[in-house]
């Protein structure tokens, strides 16, 4: 990628998750990046594609950061699952968080089937998907069904912590998953 659609990516993507999709003009865009609207257009043909490449981009980026992260901080299948929320914690904490991204865009894009709102589907399925691999090595009953209510949790964690303002929603959401985590290792009675 050459720096200067780097730059005009790096750039979107602070504007987007500050003042969002549609607050963000093209010409702000420019202007923060240091370009002229023609060197942008030489770039991205239209706002949408910028977009696109904005969310691919933070996928990458914003994924490897979290799969990273969870997975150096314990030792067991079970600690990097609760280690979700540590993380989630930690960046609602910081002064880059204005929410998901991700959530933010389908907010303002919402019609279904299009490739903004599929974008954030794929990402959002990999999210829930490295969650399963994680309940699976935790030997944990039903992976699928624990990713999914984690995968939940977090989300409402996300969303109450960009509402609230209260980066604690990632405590809480820690507490209830540990119940989740619990309730998968319990054994079932056999039926006699």
């Amino acid at each position: 990628m050459s720096q200067k659609r780097q730059n005009l990516v790096d750039t979107a993507i602070e504007l987007f998750a500050r003042d969002g999709f549609h607050g963000t003009g093209i010409d702000r865009i420019a202007q923060e990046a240091g370009v002229s609207k023609k060197t942008m257009y030489q770039h991205f043909r239209s706002k949408e594609e910028l977009i696109l490449a904005a969310l691919k981009h933070q996928d990458g980026l914003g994924r490897n950061q979290f799969m990273k992260s969870v997975n150096d901080s314990g030792a067991s299948p079970t600690d990097r699952l609760l280690a979700i929320f540590d993380f989630a914690h930690e960046w609602f904490r910081s002064n880059s968080f204005f929410g998901c991204i991700f959530i933010n865009a389908v907010g303002e894009y919402s019609a279904p089937g299009t490739a903004i709102r599929k974008a954030c589907q794929s990402y959002k399925e990999q999210v829930t998907s490295f969650i399963e691999e994680l309940a699976n090595e935790a030997d944990l009953e039903n992976p699928a069904k624990v990713a999914t209510s984690l995968s939940l949790l977090l989300e409402g964690a996300i969303v109450t912590a960009q509402v609230s303002g209260d980066p604690d929603s990632a405590t809480t959401a820690r507490a209830v998953a540990q119940l989740i985590i619990d309730d998968a290792r319990r054994p079932r009675s056999v039926e006699a």
